[in-house]
């Protein structure tokens, strides 16, 4: 790459450089009359172009240049700075996609786990603001029910074999999971334990306390954080653990039909014929 296809701007202090072709890939812009030196207010000085305004902001537009993508910060709330340094270098499509400020908001996920620690048995429920955080939870818990084999021989003189059949939550709602551990009575008076499983720990857990301490690791490593536990009702000492994360959508992508690397392409062939 020769130096006559590369441009250094100063901008605000902050030094950029980048080619070109993606400072002037929009040709209606003033970013492009500045590069071209038809805009007068800006001159090249000492083989740099100074534009006397926020550098910051102009690294978030050079990126959107370079991407055609708008991936700001998570805690990013100058998006009325953003959107003057867009409209002073007459960037319509990104002032196109800074106009959708409500979608660049951060949006909180809520997700509440319900848990009742009853005798030998302890009960979990978990609902969900997102269900895609349900149906990823889902994916990691496995329930395994302790049951006696088929198989075994039926004498008084040994104990029977046990045999674990994995299942997954239940799925009451999109918003929402149940599952249990601990030991409950069968139909014929046999105690059946149930284990829980999160996936990546490979545990088998039947205390109800082991298994919300697990739970909650596997929440808060999703990026959510706690918000407050209480307990609900005084009578069956259900304890609810409320959590939030805020997360940005990754990318707003530029509608354009045209890549500018298509055009740069064709107009080279032009020129080699």
């Amino acid at each position: 790459m020769s130096s006559q296809e590369l441009v250094t701007l100063n901008v605000g202090g902050k030094i950029f450089t980048t080619r070109f072709s993606t400072i002037k890939q929009f040709p209606a812009s003033r970013l492009t009359r500045i590069i071209d030196g038809r805009d007068q207010e800006f001159k090249m000085v000492g083989g740099q172009i100074f534009v006397d305004r926020d550098g910051v902001l102009f690294s978030f537009i050079l990126d959107f240049l370079r991407t055609h993508q708008l991936l700001l910060p998570t805690d990013f709330a100058d998006y009325l700075r953003l959107q003057r340094e867009a409209l002073f270098y007459e960037l319509d499509p990104l002032i196109e996609l800074l106009n959708q400020e409500h979608l660049l908001q951060p949006r909180p996920a809520f997700l509440e786990v319900h848990f009742l620690n009853r005798h030998t048995q302890a009960l979990f429920r978990v609902f969900g603001s997102c269900s895609k955080t349900i149906e990823m939870l889902t994916g990691r818990i496995t329930v395994f029910i302790e049951q006696p084999s088929a198989l075994t021989w039926s004498s008084n003189a040994f104990p029977p074999q046990m045999t674990l059949l994995p299942l997954p939550p239940q799925r009451p709602s999109y918003h929402d999971l149940v599952f249990q551990c601990g030991s409950d009575s069968t139909t014929d008076n046999q105690t059946g334990v149930r284990y829980v499983s999160i996936k990546p720990d490979n545990r088998k857990l039947a205390n109800g306390t082991n298994v919300l301490g697990l739970l909650i690791d596997t929440i808060l490593m999703e990026g959510f954080h706690l918000v407050s536990a209480r307990t609900l009702s005084s009578e069956d000492k259900t304890e609810c653990y409320s959590f939030e994360r805020i997360k940005r959508p990754e990318a707003f992508i530029m509608n354009k039909t045209l890549k500018p690397e298509t055009t740069i392409m064709s107009e080279q062939s032009q020129k080699k014929k």
